[in-house]
């Protein structure tokens, strides 16, 4: 009969504990929160799917501890994607520009437009560009959360973000009290460059939600 050598503690892997994920969602509890509101666009919604998502994790017992806030982000993520269930609509026009919104996690006025940009999106849209920009899955992860394909992730993203780069110059352009001229010329100037505007290489440069709470202004 072969020999094998007991694993020790100090080898054995580090699972993640009801308390382990309790943590991250406390320590991480504004990011988390906000995560959810970005994601349901709707502040009821987003309290359901943070608990739910606690809830589901408080279960888990074969995940690796260092893997904990990860997976409790792509829990939310799950969580959302079932609540909802965005489906990309070919028909749909896109969303208008809405109010500025009254957001707590706001830490800037430049954060406070780039978060009413993104709740003005459609559904689709809104999730594609939560999941793929901001934290950063790839195109095929989102295509098999979504239900898509990798091209409705593509074209769904670049919709997204020149919407919201409309939506946050036009609500800077209305922040200053400029004329009806500015609003033309700013909508003109992001319809043609959306990607290249600051606070968008802000979003790709900061890793999870925290671009949001960190947001600088356009360079």
């Amino acid at each position: 009969m072969r020999r094998t050598s007991p694993i020790s503690a100090e080898e054995a892997p580090a699972y993640a504990t009801s308390s382990d994920f309790c943590s991250v969602f406390a320590n991480d509890l504004e990011n988390m929160h906000l995560l959810s509101f970005l994601l349901t666009a709707d502040r009821t919604k987003a309290d359901a799917c943070f608990i739910s998502g606690l809830e589901s994790c408080d279960k888990e017992n074969g995940v690796f501890r260092d893997w904990a806030r990860s997976w409790a982000r792509r829990t939310i993520v799950r969580t959302a994607v079932q609540m909802l269930r965005p489906r990309r609509n070919h028909s749909a026009a896109p969303a208008a520009a809405g109010d500025p919104v009254n957001c707590e996690f706001a830490r800037s006025p430049e954060a406070k437009r780039a978060i009413a940009g993104i709740l003005g999106l459609e559904d689709f849209e809104r999730f594609v560009l939560v999941m793929s920009v901001l934290e950063k899955y790839s195109d095929q992860d989102c295509s098999v959360l979504l239900d898509c394909t990798r091209p409705d992730v593509r074209e769904a993203r670049a919709r997204a973000l020149q919407h919201v780069a409309e939506s946050y110059s036009l609500r800077s352009v209305a922040g200053s009290g400029a004329d009806s001229n500015d609003f033309e010329e700013a909508g003109t100037r992001t319809c043609h460059a959306a990607p290249a505007l600051g606070f968008v290489a802000d979003f790709q440069g900061v890793t999870g939600m925290s671009a949001l709470c960190s947001l600088r202004s356009e360079r």
